[in-house]
């Protein structure tokens, strides 16, 4: 990593980003099968034609695991299905996206609402390379995420949490606790 000090004393980090090698990363899946699933994903289940039905039994083929009664509204983005673990009666709103470069997992009966974004990827700031730093997200039962919410990588959202609309949430989250934005303020 190469710093560079500005005339008023700060200094910003300069990343080699030619030499980026992904390292420690799996897709999970041949670059034939992640091509088709984003071709089934863009062209058949995000469109708000697409029956609830079709779009769970292709996320199914591609091998997701979603439990009964669950409801995934259109222009929902999942990166890779097969790294996707839903819950009996989940909900997931329009334009959710599930950024899951590594596992996510949804317990039952929970609300991802519209427009919350789950990313398990990120990025080593300290790396000259700047190498992935990803982790899995785990959602428990029972838990509501509001509207245009953000779960960060590595984050365990206990049984019964709120997470208020626009809520940053880079940290764990106790069960029945209430994440409130945008200060991100929890409250028992």
């Amino acid at each position: 990593m190469v710093t560079h000090a500005f005339g008023n004393g700060a200094v910003a980090n300069r990343f080699d980003l030619s030499g980026f090698t992904g390292e420690g990363y799996d897709k999970g899946r041949s670059i034939p099968v992640q091509i088709l699933w984003l071709a089934v994903s863009r062209l058949i289940v995000r469109k708000w034609w697409c029956p609830n039905a079709l779009r769970i039994a292709l996320l199914r083929a591609f091998g997701a695991t979603i439990g009964a009664g669950t409801i995934i509204r259109s222009d929902v983005k999942i990166h890779w299905p097969w790294k996707l673990t839903l819950g009996s009666h989940c909900w997931i709103g329009e334009e959710a996206w599930i950024l899951n470069l590594e596992p996510v997992t949804i317990g039952a009966n929970t609300c991802i609402s519209q427009a919350a974004l789950l990313c398990t990827g990120s990025h080593a700031r300290r790396s000259a390379t700047f190498e992935f730093d990803n982790g899995p997200i785990v959602v428990g039962n029972s838990v509501w995420v509001g509207a245009r919410a953000t779960i960060l990588r590595g984050v365990d959202i206990g049984d019964g949490a709120t997470l208020g609309a626009t809520a940053l949430v880079p940290h764990d989250v106790k069960s029945g606790e209430v994440v409130l934005a945008p200060k991100g303020v929890s409250q028992p």
